[in-house]
């Protein structure tokens, strides 16, 4: 979510016992002192100081003195601007350009992070060959009118930790011809043999083979791969990519409303796997947090008509639902999960981790359906 600044604001401390008009009238002195002070003396080097400067903590108005801000004659104010120049994201699960996990990339790079993406190896030709044409360039536009530029490319297939575990039928699929190191162990080296290291781990990945399934019709096989897929491809990234992140990164989960609530239709055990995804944000945001100060957190996004959400067959009546009944009677657009993004890898949300955080126009907060007959009648 871009955070959402208020420009302009000074932090006058008064004491207790003085009245509102009196604040008034000793900010406005105090706010002239410091004006007169900086025109007129050049020895301080505050002038040009174009940041916010305090002369206390904040937090600290029962204290004696005056905090404010002292700016430049003629300067403006500059606000909390999302400012990631500088930082790497690698971003698993972009294959096209219409989901989540492209509107993150956007977003991240429009706040000046370098972008580097994993696509699933079956699609990776695809998604090359569309970037390349210029087929996307239309959807890569950035705020300034420039286009999000993709560092590079990497094929990648997260169901798999490391080579060793790639079943013979998969190593011979023609899908999979033509491309290499592309498990989850594999692409981390290659990452850090490119570039080093990264701040930021996005991690946009869910499949369930049996997601139109009822829960009480999922095989085995396929609830453990809706949770493979899901959940635990997010826990082997940070494991394998953790080793070269950056201390202060932090890390991005999409996560979905069945986690805790019962939506009908969302089967195959991908409930299940979102569930286990955002108990993994909690524990993992201690583990990572304390191993490598790595802030771990989870967006759970509002129904979006992407081709794969098209998969479980009933996003448009999702999607209907949510604006009719959510708070905000609204089309959820995918780069508001995107800004959010942004916000939460931030440095603004540098003590926000193991969270769960909404973006959905609120419909979580609702308990009943204001469109059901029953209420209606």
């Amino acid at each position: 979510m871009g955070a959402s600044a208020t420009a302009g604001m000074q932090m006058v401390a008064a004491r207790p016992c003085m009245s509102s008009s009196q604040g008034m009238l000793a900010s406005r002195a105090a706010v002239s002192r410091t004006a007169h002070a900086l025109s007129s003396s050049s020895s301080t080097g505050f002038a040009s100081c174009p940041k916010l400067c305090y002369s206390s903590p904040l937090g600290s108005s029962r204290r004696s003195g005056v905090a404010i801000r002292a700016m430049a004659s003629g300067s403006v104010p500059q606000g909390l601007p999302i400012d990631l120049r500088g930082k790497r994201a690698f971003i698993a699960g972009v294959a096209d350009d219409n989901g989540y996990g492209w509107a993150v990339a956007k977003a991240l790079a429009a706040a000046g992070a370098e972008i580097l993406v994993g696509t699933w190896v079956p699609a990776l030709n695809i998604f090359e060959t569309s970037l390349r044409r210029g087929k996307f360039d239309e959807s890569r536009k950035l705020p300034d009118g420039s286009l999000m530029e993709i560092v590079k490319v990497y094929p990648l297939d997260a169901v798999y930790d490391s080579p060793e575990d790639v079943p013979e039928d998969v190593k011979g699929n023609k899908r999979y011809a033509g491309s290499s190191n592309w498990t989850v162990k594999e692409v981390a080296e290659s990452v850090k043999n490119d570039f080093g290291s990264i701040d930021i781990l996005v991690h946009s990945l869910a499949n369930g083979p049996e997601v139109t399934k009822p829960l009480l019709e999922t095989s085995r096989r396929g609830y453990l791969a809706a949770i493979s897929a899901s959940s635990y491809s997010f826990v082997s990234l940070l494991q394998h990519f953790l080793p070269i992140m950056n201390p202060g990164g932090a890390t991005i989960s999409l996560t979905y409303i069945a986690s805790e609530r019962a939506i009908p239709g969302y089967g195959g055990g991908m409930s299940s796997a979102k569930a286990a995804l955002e108990s993994d944000t909690r524990v993992l945001a201690f583990e990572a947090g304390r191993k490598g100060k790595i802030r771990v957190n989870t967006i759970s996004a509002g129904p979006l008509g992407s081709r794969a959400a098209k998969a479980i067959g009933f996003i448009e009546k999702m999607i209907e639902y949510s604006y009719v009944n959510a708070p905000l009677q609204k089309e959820l657009l995918a780069d508001e999960v995107g800004n959010t993004a942004a916000f939460l890898v931030s440095p603004l949300a540098s003590a926000i981790t193991g969270s769960t955080v909404y973006v959905d126009n609120g419909l979580n907060t609702m308990g009943l359906a204001v469109d059901s007959p029953t209420i209606s009648s």
